[in-house]
């Protein structure tokens, strides 16, 4: 299970991956930025795939990202650069601030990683914003409900239904220095909106789930094989994931 594989792209070797992008690349929409190109599959399940070519047109990257319905507030604080990767990037932000340009009003900080990022025309910070952010699963517990959760909690810290812990700002480098920090992070949250759907192009059925935890909406999608079930409106989720954003009318 991947990052691709939670919107039905489910890759295995390098030649399936190959394979992939040979296929969505001359189905995509094509945006030329300063450093490049974004190639851009847009599936109707709502998966997206934006690869990166190079100003000599070669391939250098892609991004998975799923075009959601969530929509929250949050103040961006800066921009996260990624010199190796020139068409990567992404935002630092705080959650739900509660004040205007005042980002620490809001409930915690946290970095997501953005597949348009140089598409965005350059922003004055701090810059108080709508995004839709969407968590790719990476690890996936269920609970039918609060009393199943609040059982399960034997060890400690203990977490509560709505909780969020922005665990890409704890990394650090193997000699223990602070490394770039990374979109990823760990939440609770009960789940509004539970949908399976078929990726277009593969014909691999995942998850969409729109989730309600600390600070906002998170659109959540997930390998089927997460589930020994299909989850199910107002259960309780806890997700380890990278999150992918995009700015709403930038």
């Amino acid at each position: 299970m991947s990052n691709f594989s939670d919107i039905g792209f489910d890759i295995n070797t390098e030649e399936e991956f190959q394979d992939l992008l040979e296929k969505t690349y001359h189905e995509s929409t094509l945006i030329r930025v300063n450093d490049g190109t974004y190639a851009v599959y847009a599936d109707e399940s709502g998966a997206e795939l934006w690869i990166q070519l190079n100003n000599a047109n070669e391939c250098i990257g892609a991004n998975p990202h799923y075009k959601g319905s969530s929509r929250r507030k949050v103040c961006l604080t800066a921009t996260v650069e990624r010199p190796e990767r020139p068409l990567d990037g992404g935002f630092y932000a705080w959650a739900e601030p509660a004040a205007q340009q005042q980002p620490e009003s809001g409930l915690y900080p946290f970095v997501f990683d953005v597949p348009d990022f140089k598409t965005l025309e350059p922003l004055s910070f701090p810059a108080d914003v709508e995004i839709q952010l969407t968590a790719f699963a990476q690890d996936v517990q269920l609970y039918e409900n609060e009393a199943a959760f609040d059982a399960a909690q034997t060890k400690e810290p203990k977490f509560a239904v709505q909780s969020f812990i922005p665990s890409g700002l704890f990394s650090a480098s193997e000699e223990g220095e602070p490394d770039m920090p990374e979109a990823f992070g760990f939440f609770t949250g009960t789940i509004k909106r539970a949908e399976g759907r078929k990726n277009a192009l593969t014909g691999q059925i995942f998850y969409v789930l729109l989730v309600d935890t600390l600070g906002g909406e998170i659109d959540v999608v997930a390998d089927a094989g997460f589930f020994e079930k299909a989850p199910l409106v107002n259960e309780i989720i806890q997700v380890e994931c990278w999150l992918s954003g995009q700015l709403i009318n930038p």
